[in-house]
């Protein structure tokens, strides 16, 4: 049977995490849908929630005048949307849209930031979980950089 729990504990962002956190953050979770096209989130609003993708794909984007939105990254299956839930001032710095129809569990940032000060130890595990994440896609982003401004002989 599938259970919040059981999702939580076998999405790849929470794998190895002990049981009893796991268990403390199902109270902060719920299961979510986005339709194709729809923006999950935008950019200047409140950040108060991240999302383990479970199915489908969302593409993050940055708008800049006179432009089309430019697609940064796309995140799909396995991975995890948002951690501006986790710095103040808590603001989102993207677009987020659904390209696909996308399943989520939702996790309420204000719910599980109040869990993370109250166990110290909880707290740990998400920031180093949500480290890896950060220089994962500051690596990607080099990458694209070094590809669109590489010089080329």
């Amino acid at each position: 049977m599938e259970t919040l729990e059981r999702i939580i504990a076998e999405h790849p962002f929470f794998a190895g995490l002990d049981q009893g956190f796991t268990s403390l953050m199902v109270s902060c979770a719920s299961n979510v849908r986005f339709r194709s096209g729809t923006y999950i989130l935008k950019e200047g609003d409140a950040a108060n929630t991240f999302y383990l993708i479970r199915e489908g794909k969302v593409a993050l984007e940055l708008f800049a005048s006179n432009r089309k939105p430019i697609v940064v990254s796309t995140i799909s299956v396995g991975e995890i949307l948002g951690w501006s839930w986790l710095l103040e001032p808590f603001q989102w710095k993207f677009h987020a849209r659904a390209v696909d129809d996308v399943r989520a569990i939702a996790l309420d940032g204000r719910c599980l930031r109040k869990k993370c000060e109250e166990n110290h130890d909880l707290g740990y595990e998400v920031l180093k979980r949500f480290a890896r994440i950060m220089e994962q896609r500051l690596d990607a982003t080099r990458l694209q950089l070094l590809d669109v401004y590489a010089v080329r002989r």
